[in-house]
C-alpha cells in the first residue's frame, strides 16, 4: 500500500520492540507528525532521520533509546516544532546545530543521561519556543536565566532533578534587563539555589511554580502570591526559609490549590484568614516547620480539602470544629507531632471520607469513632501516644493500625482487622484472652502484630498460624501463660517473635527452628513500604495542555514507610531486626539442640526462666548471632569453647 502522502502517523501506547523502524519510516516523505512514544523501541535513533523533512512533531518519549543523539539526521529537521526524547537512555551532549531549529516550540528531553553544559547556543531561537525540559539529566555548568530573556513565547522552563549537576546563575545583579516571556510554570526543584532568581518579580502569569529541595533561606516568598493571582501551584519544600507566613495576601486566591512549605523552618501563628485567602486549595503541606499556637477556624472555609498535613510542628489548642464539620472532601490528615487536645471525635465529626487520619504525639483524649463504616477505605489511622480512653470498637480496620501508648481497656473486639498489615495497640490497658474467633477470621495480611505491654492473659489460641504473611509477633509484657503453642512453628517467615515477661511454662518447643527468623526476610524493610495516598489530579490543568502533555501531575501523593513506625521500638531483639526472647517466663528443660539451625538470628535471649542443662554446641552454628543471653537460669556444665568462633557476637551473658 502506497501512503506516500500520510501526514500523521500516532503508535504510541503500545507495545512496539525493536530497533527505530527507519526503511518503513523514510519513504513517507510527507509525515508531519510521528508519535511512536511509550513503546519498547530501543538502539539509536537513526541519523537518516533527517530525510523527513516535512516533520514538524517528533514524538520519541518513554522508550529504550540510547547512544547520543543523531548529528547531523536531527539538525536538518529544519521544520520540527515539537521534540520530544524523554524518559530514555540517550547520553553525549546536546548538538550544538539545535540552535538551527528555529520553528521549535517544545524541546523536552528530561530523564536521560544526557551531560555536558548548557551554553546559550545550544537553545534554539527565541522566536518560538515555548517550552523546555532538561531536567534529570547529568548536566553540569552554570545556567543563565538571563541568555533566554528574548525568548517572547516561553512559557514553561523545566530543570534540576537529582541528578542534574547544573549551578543556577540567579542573575541577581542590576543590568540583567527583564525577561520578555511570561512563564506559566517554572520548575527549579534540586538545583542547589542560595537565591530566588531576581526575574521572578516580573512574572504576573505564573501558574504552577516549584523551587523545592533548594537551599534558599530569609523570608518566604510570599510576594508570588501576591503577583500571581492565577497561581495553582506553589512548591517550597525542603528549603532554609524562616520567619513568618506574613505578609500574607489579603485578597482570595481562589485559583490556588496545591501549597507545600514543608521542611522549612518557618515560625509564629497560621494567618488568622488562611482559609479566606485559600478557599479552593485542594493540598496543604506546611509540616516540619516551627508553627505554634491554634489552628484558625478560617481552615473550615477550605472545603475542598483534599490533603491537610500539619504535622511535626508546635501547634496546640483544641481544634476549631469548623474543621471537623465543613471540609467534609478530607482524605489525608495529618496532624501528629504537635500539642493538640480535647476530643477530636466529637459531635461535630463530619470526615466520612478519611483515608489516612494520623494523630500521633498529641494529647487528645475521648474515644475512638464507633461507626464500623467509618474504616471501611481506611489506610492508615494513627491515634497513637495520646490520652485517649475507652473501648476499641468492633470493626476497625485499616493497613496501618496504631493505637499504642493511650489508655483503651476492655477485650481486643471480635470484629475487624480484616486488611490490616501493621497493627500496634501495645502499652494500654487491654484484658482478657486473645480472642480466637479474631485470629481464625483476620489478620490475613498483617506483617506486624505489637500487643505488648497490657493485661492480655490465657493461651496463645492455636488459629494463630492462620497469620501466613507475619513478620514481627511482640507479645511481651502481659500476663500469657500455659505452654508455648506449637503452632507459632508453623510461622516460617517470622524475623522477630517477643514472648518475654510473660508466664509461659513448659520446655521450648524444638520445631521453632523451622522459623526463619531473618533467612526470608533478609531485613528488607522495603517489602513493608507501601503508598496510602495516590491521587491522579488534572482538573485545572487543562489550559496547559497539549503544551505540557506528558505532565500528569500526580503531586497529591505520600509514603508510608514501616521504618519509620518502627523507630519506637528500642532494645532487646528488636534492635537486632531478627531475633528470638523468651526471657522472664518458667520455662523448664533443656535448650533444644535444634535452635542452632537458626543460621540468620542475630539475637537470642532465654534469660531468667529455670532452664537446665548445657548450653548446646550447636549454637556455635548461629554465624549471624549478635546478643546472645541465656543469665539466670539452672545451666550446668562447660561453656563451649566453640563459641568463640561467632565473629559477630558483641553480647554474651
Amino acid at each position: 500500500m502506497e501512503l506516500k502522502s500520510l501526514k500523521n502517523l500516532i503508535l504510541s501506547c503500545n507495545s512496539f520492540n525493536g530497533s527505530f523502524p527507519t526503511p518503513d519510516l523514510i519513504t513517507l516523505g510527507r509525515l508531519e507528525l510521528l508519535d511512536l512514544s511509550r513503546n519498547y523501541f530501543n538502539g539509536s535513533i537513526p541519523q537518516n532521520l533527517g530525510k523527513l523533512s516535512y516533520l514538524k512533531a517528533l514524538y520519541l518519549a518513554g522508550n529504550l533509546f540510547k547512544g547520543s543523539l543523531p548529528v547531523p539526521g536531527l539538525c536538518e529537521l529544519r521544520r520540527l516544532q515539537v521534540l520530544d526524547i524523554s524518559h530514555n537512555r540517550l547520553e553525549g551532549t546536546l548538538p550544538s546545530c539545535l540552535s538551527n531549529l528555529t520553528s521549535l516550540k517544545v524541546l523536552d528531553v528530561h530523564d536521560n543521561l544526557l551531560s555536558g553544559s548548557i551554553t546559550p547556543h545550544l537553545i534554539p531561537s527565541q522566536k518560538f519556543l515555548q517550552f523546555i525540559d532538561i531536567s534529570k539529566n547529568v548536566f553540569e555548568g552554570s545556567f543563565s536565566f538571563s541568555s533566554m530573556f528574548n525568548h517572547s513565547k516561553l512559557e514553561v522552563i523545566v530543570l534540576g532533578g537529582t541528578t542534574n549537576k547544573l549551578q543556577i546563575d540567579n542573575d541577581n545583579q542590576a543590568g540583567n534587563g527583564i525577561p520578555l516571556f511570561q512563564l506559566k510554570v517554572l520548575q527549579l526543584s534540586n538545583c542547589s539555589m542560595k537565591n530566588a532568581p531576581l526575574f521572578l518579580l516580573n512574572q504576573h502569569r505564573l501558574i504552577w511554580v516549584d523551587i523545592s529541595h533548594n537551599k534558599l533561606s530569609g523570608a518566604i516568598p510570599s510576594w508570588l502570591l501576591q503577583n500571581n493571582t492565577d497561581l495553582k501551584f506553589l512548591n517550597l519544600r525542603n528549603n532554609s526559609f524562616t520567619g513568618k507566613l506574613d505578609p500574607f495576601p489579603q485578597h482570595p486566591l481562589s485559583s490556588m490549590v496545591h501549597m507545600d512549605a514543608s521542611y522549612n523552618h518557618i515560625d509564629g501563628h497560621l494567618p488568622k484568614d488562611l482559609g479566606i485567602v485559600l478557599p479552593n486549595l485542594q493540598y496543604l503541606n506546611l509540616s516540619y516547620n516551627f508553627f505554634k499556637g491554634e489552628l484558625p477556624s478560617s481552615v473550615g472555609a477550605m472545603r475542598k480539602l483534599l490533603l491537610l498535613d500539619l504535622s511535626f510542628n508546635n501547634l496546640s489548642g483544641k481544634l476549631p470544629n469548623e474543621l471537623v464539620k465543613n471540609c467534609t472532601d478530607l482524605g489525608v490528615l495529618k496532624l501528629n507531632n504537635n500539642n493538640f487536645r480535647g476530643d477530636f471525635f466529637s459531635t461535630h465529626f463530619n470526615l466520612s471520607d478519611l483515608r489516612a487520619l494520623e494523630l500521633g504525639n498529641n494529647e487528645f483524649t475521648g474515644g475512638l469513632m464507633t461507626k464500623e463504616e467509618f474504616y471501611a477505605e481506611m489506610r492508615i489511622f494513627d491515634v497513637s501516644n495520646n490520652k485517649m480512653t475507652g473501648k476499641i470498637p468492633n470493626g476497625i480496620d485499616a493497613k496501618v493500625l496504631l493505637l499504642q501508648s493511650n489508655s483503651f481497656e476492655g477485650q481486643i473486639p471480635c470484629e475487624g482487622f480484616f486488611n490490616a498489615q501493621v497493627v500496634d495497640i501495645s502499652h494500654n490497658f487491654l484484658s482478657g484472652q486473645a480472642p480466637s474467633c479474631l485470629i481464625s477470621k483476620a489478620f490475613s495480611y498483617v506483617k506486624l502484630l505489637n500487643l505488648r505491654d497490657n493485661r492480655l492473659s490465657g493461651n496463645i489460641p492455636a488459629e494463630i498460624s492462620f497469620f501466613p504473611s507475619l513478620r514481627i509477633l511482640l507479645l511481651g509484657n502481659n500476663r500469657f501463660n500455659g505452654l508455648i503453642p506449637r503452632q507459632l512453628c508453623q510461622l516460617r517467615d517470622i524475623s522477630i517473635m517477643d514472648l518475654s515477661n510473660n508466664f509461659f511454662s513448659g520446655s521450648i518447643p524444638s520445631c521453632l527452628s523451622n522459623v526463619s527468623f531473618g533467612n526470608y526476610f533478609s531485613y528488607s524493610w522495603g517489602n513493608l513500604t507501601f503508598s496510602y495516598w495516590n491521587i491522579r489530579h488534572e482538573d485545572g490543568y487543562s489550559d496547559l495542555y497539549p503544551l505540557v502533555r506528558l505532565y500528569d501531575f500526580t503531586s497529591f501523593w505520600d509514603n508510608v514507610k514501616l521504618e519509620d513506625h518502627l523507630l519506637s521500638f528500642k532494645g532487646n531483639i528488636l534492635s537486632y531486626m531478627s531475633g528470638l526472647d523468651l526471657s522472664c517466663n518458667n520455662l523448664t528443660g533443656a535448650i533444644p539442640q535444634s535452635l542452632g539451625k537458626l543460621f540468620s538470628i542475630r539475637a537470642l535471649n532465654l534469660s531468667h526462666n529455670h532452664l537446665t542443662g548445657h548450653i548446646p554446641v550447636s549454637l556455635s552454628n548461629l554465624s549471624q548471632i549478635e546478643s546472645l543471653d541465656f543469665s539466670y537460669n539452672n545451666l550446668s556444665g562447660r561453656i563451649p569453647s566453640e563459641l568463640v568462633d561467632l565473629n559477630f557476637l558483641a553480647v554474651f551473658s
